[in-house]
C-alpha cells in the first residue's frame, strides 16, 4: 500500500498541536516499520520530523495550486492519503482518504482567538456557529480520525460527517531517553494556551490560597492583550511568570523539576501535557472533566474548574509524601497506554481497511 501523509502542517520554528501531531504520526509509522511518504510544502519541515523519512516537495495547501494535489498524488501512485487536519484538495482523487478533527472545542465555544484579525474572527465564528461546512469538508474523506473516545462522540453528536470515525489517540513524543526526575522546586507548571476556555483564570486565583514559596509557571506564547488581562488577577505576594514560549529542552526540564503540573481547562479535546507530566513522573492536578478522566486516569487529583480553593487543596495534598508517590507510580502506568506506535497500528488497522474496500 502507498500511504502519503500530509505533514504540509508542520511548522518550521516550533510544534504547536497539529505539528506535533503529524512529527508522532510520522514516527509511530517508522516504529511499525510501514513505509510511507510525507508531502511538504517546504524544505525547513524536514527539520521537524523524524529523520530521513522519504518525502516529496509540493505547494502550499493554501495555495490555488490545491485544486489540483489530488491529480499529482494520483499520478505519484498513492493508495491512500492521511491527512492531520481536514482540509486539503480533494477534486478527481483516485485514492482513499482519511481527514482528522482533533476535537470540537469551537462548536462548544464559538469565540475566535484574539491574535486574529477581525474579519477572520467573524468568519471563524460564523464556521463554527454552523455545522454544515465542517460537514462538507469532513464527508470529503473516506474515513475520519480523531484524537479521544470524548471527542468521537461530539462530532457524533454534533453530526459533523457521515463516514466513520476511528480514534487515533495523541501521545507524548518530547521525554528524553533517560528520565530524571528531580523535583526540588515549588514551580506549578501550566502548558497551554490562553484561550477563555482554558480557564487559566482558575490557577492564578488559586494561588491566592497557597503559600507564596510556590510559583505558577504559564509556559505558551501569549498576547500583549490577554497577559495584561491575567496579570490584573496577580494579587500582591503571588508568584507568576510568564515564559511567552519556551523550547521542547526547557519544556522538559521544567517539568521534571516541578511540584506539578496544573490544568483547570473547561472543555479539552485530550490533554497532551498531562502524559507528558506523567511520563515524566511529575504530578498531576486537573480539572474533574471526562476527557481528563479518559487520559489522566487515576494519576491525577482532580478539582471542580470553578473552584481555586480546591485547586489549592489539592496542590498541598501533594506535601503528603505517600499521596505524591502514589500518584507518581499510578501516572507512570497511565502515561505507558499512550504512544505513537500503538496509535499509528489503530490508524493503519483503517488504511488496511480501506484498501480493501
Amino acid at each position: 500500500m502507498n500511504i502519503f501523509i500530509d505533514a504540509r502542517w508542520t511548522r518550521t520554528d516550533y510544534h504547536d498541536g497539529i505539528s506535533r501531531y503529524t512529527a508522532g504520526i510520522v514516527q509511530g509509522f517508522i516504529e511499525n516499520q510501514i513505509p510511507i511518504t510525507v508531502l511538504v510544502k517546504d524544505l525547513e519541515q524536514l527539520k521537524m520530523l523524524p529523520s530521513n523519512v522519504p518525502y516529496i516537495l509540493v505547494n502550499n495547501p493554501i495555495s490555488i495550486k490545491e485544486l489540483f494535489i489530488a491529480y499529482k498524488l494520483n499520478r505519484l501512485g498513492a493508495d491512500l492519503v492521511f491527512s492531520p487536519f481536514q482540509v486539503m484538495g480533494t477534486w478527481g482523487r483516485k485514492y482513499k482518504l482519511i481527514f482528522t478533527l482533533h476535537d470540537t472545542i469551537y462548536y462548544l465555544h464559538p469565540k475566535a482567538p484574539t491574535n486574529l484579525a477581525l474579519p477572520i474572527r467573524i468568519v471563524w465564528r460564523l464556521f463554527h456557529m454552523a455545522k454544515w461546512p465542517q460537514r462538507f469538508l469532513l464527508n470529503q474523506a473516506d474515513y475520519v480520525a480523531t484524537v479521544s473516545n470524548l471527542s468521537k462522540k461530539f462530532i457524533q453528536q454534533f453530526h459533523l460527517t457521515d463516514r466513520e470515525i476511528a480514534v487515533v489517540y495523541d501521545a507524548p513524543s518530547l521525554i528524553p531517553d533517560q528520565v530524571k526526575r528531580d523535583a526540588k522546586t515549588n514551580n506549578i507548571v501550566y502548558m497551554g494556551s490562553f484561550m477563555p476556555y482554558k480557564n487559566v483564570e482558575v490557577l492564578i486565583r488559586g494561588m491566592e490560597h497557597l503559600p507564596h514559596t510556590y510559583t505558577l509557571h504559564l509556559l505558551s506564547r501569549i498576547s500583549d492583550e490577554r497577559k495584561a488581562e491575567l496579570s490584573q488577577l496577580i494579587k500582591r505576594g503571588v508568584k507568576v511568570e510568564f515564559h511567552n514560549g519556551v523550547s521542547d529542552s526547557e519544556y522538559i526540564q521544567l517539568l521534571q523539576n516541578a511540584f506539578c503540573l496544573a490544568t483547570g481547562s473547561k472543555e479539552e479535546g485530550f490533554g497532551l501535557p498531562i502524559i507528558e507530566a506523567q511520563e515524566l513522573g511529575t504530578p498531576v492536578i486537573c480539572s474533574d472533566m471526562e476527557i481528563f478522566k479518559e487520559v489522566a486516569g487515576k494519576g491525577a487529583l482532580y478539582f471542580n474548574y470553578d473552584n481555586p480553593k480546591e485547586f489549592a487543596s489539592q496542590v498541598l495534598k501533594l506535601t503528603e509524601r505517600k499521596v505524591k508517590s502514589d500518584l507518581i507510580t499510578a501516572g507512570y502506568a497511565q502515561a505507558k497506554k499512550f504512544s505513537w506506535k500503538e496509535s499509528v497500528k489503530a490508524l493503519y488497522a483503517v488504511c488496511e481497511k480501506l484498501n480493501k474496500a
